[in-house]
């Protein structure tokens, strides 16, 4: 009885010191999802209008730049994007970089409304390096954030948080980018909260993205950036 015991021990120990080796050497994952234990605050920046600069004008371009051939126009003071013939990724980038920055801004999602916000990013061509906050129909991680060319997806919203996208109507987006945090809000409710040191050191432009494929219309409004 006592070897018996002294064999159970002894395979104990064994088993306890293989999962901790596991644990300390298994390859990082980036596909997170938040969860409701999410405990930075849940609450949107409150905006200092008097620092707050228009990105969109209402009238045309202007600040901005075409990437690709997909559709990029004004109409009635809305910005608009939309499939051209090629139906491939497309891209309108600020002229400026921005680091440190609290975005605002609304879209409407018509027909496939796959498109997306870049941010710390540059662009050659339609090839964008940087990190994405999609935008998306419902149930597809509006508000995530998704790494071009590199890692993926680093983190989705738990299913169902976008509970509050409706298509065809105005949504606002939220987004807050200081040092290597990330955090962003749809309709006023916080979707994710990420911190990355690659994120961190990188700098660039805002762009709007249309994706490729085909049949995509979104419309936006009233962009907006407080520099932090």
């Amino acid at each position: 009885m006592k070897y018996i015991n002294n064999t159970l021990i002894l395979a104990l120990i064994l088993f306890n010191y293989s999962c901790a080796s596991l644990s300390l050497f298994s390859p990082e994952t980036h596909n997170h999802y938040t969860t409701e234990n999410d405990s930075s605050n849940n609450n949107e920046p409150i905006v200092n209008q008097a620092n707050t600069i228009n990105l969109f004008n209402g009238n045309d371009l202007n600040g901005w730049i075409v990437y690709g051939t997909e559709k990029w126009y004004v109409e009635d003071g809305i910005l608009v994007c939309e499939s051209g013939p090629d139906a491939q990724y497309g891209y309108l980038g600020t002229e400026d970089y921005y680091k440190n920055f609290v975005l605002n801004l609304e879209f409407m999602q018509e027909a496939n409304g796959n498109s997306g916000v870049f941010f710390r990013s540059t662009v050659e061509g339609t090839k964008v390096s940087g990190w994405q906050v999609e935008v998306a129909p419902p149930g597809l991680y509006t508000g995530g954030i998704y790494e071009s060319y590199g890692r993926g997806w680093l983190i989705k919203p738990s299913f169902g948080k976008d509970s509050s996208l409706i298509m065809g109507d105005w949504n606002k987006l939220t987004v807050k980018v200081e040092d290597s945090n990330v955090t962003t809000w749809l309709n006023g409710k916080k979707m994710i909260s990420y911190s990355d040191k690659k994120i961190g050191d990188a700098n660039g432009r805002i762009a709007l993205q249309i994706h490729d494929g085909g049949g995509i219309k979104v419309k936006w409004r009233n962009i907006k950036i407080q520099n932090l």
